[in-house]
């Protein structure tokens, strides 16, 4: 069982609280794969195998976290306002039973062993892009306005999106495409206003 000093150190400085929940994981992760390496990363303890990420834990003032880093690995959607998948974790009863941990750590150790890269969603990032068809409709009307749109960078493209989205009436909506489309054909972004600010 490979115990890297650092993560020692990291989980002795962190609150009492923490400590047992970080000390839990480790030992958990250890038993399900003795052969885990350890290494502090981002300042915080990662457990990694053939040079790789498998997962990491972290602690905080008021909570700990702890996630796989292949989202895939753990079932479910991870919480918006905690990194991890479990959670903001305040006792060790806040996490899955060890034998969950432990078929966690296998199906980890298999996609890295497998290859290829991890799929990484960081919190606070959004789903996917979703075209609404009554403005796909108006850009494709106007060439100009649809390639422009198609070579802005995904964030660009997402502002006047949402834009469109967050109106509250028709008669707003309709009038938001329009103002996209003319931007757009123009060559602006949607704050274009206060690109030079």
């Amino acid at each position: 069982m490979p115990r890297d000093l650092r993560v020692t150190a990291y989980i002795a400085g962190a609150a009492p609280f923490a400590r047992p929940i970080l000390e839990h994981i480790r030992d958990v992760v250890h038993r399900a794969c003795p052969g885990i390496d350890e290494a502090i990363k981002w300042g915080m303890p990662f457990f990694t195998w053939n040079g790789q990420a498998v997962a990491n834990m972290a602690a905080f003032k008021a909570h700990a976290a702890f996630g796989f880093w292949r989202r895939e690995v753990a079932n479910g959607e991870p919480p918006a306002d905690a990194m991890g998948q479990f959670g903001k974790l305040t006792s060790i009863a806040d996490l899955p039973a060890e034998a969950e941990i432990a078929a966690m750590v296998a199906r980890a150790i298999t996609l890295v062993e497998a290859g290829g890269k991890a799929r990484r969603t960081l919190p606070g990032s959004k789903a996917p892009l979703v075209m609404p068809s009554d403005l796909q409709t108006a850009l494709d009307a106007e060439p100009a306005a649809a390639l422009q749109f198609a070579a802005f960078p995904p964030g660009a493209r997402r502002e006047y999106v949402e834009w469109v989205l967050e109106a509250k009436q028709a008669a707003t909506r309709a009038k938001r495409i329009a103002t996209t489309v003319e931007q757009c054909a123009e060559g602006k972004r949607r704050n274009w206003k206060y690109e030079n600010c």
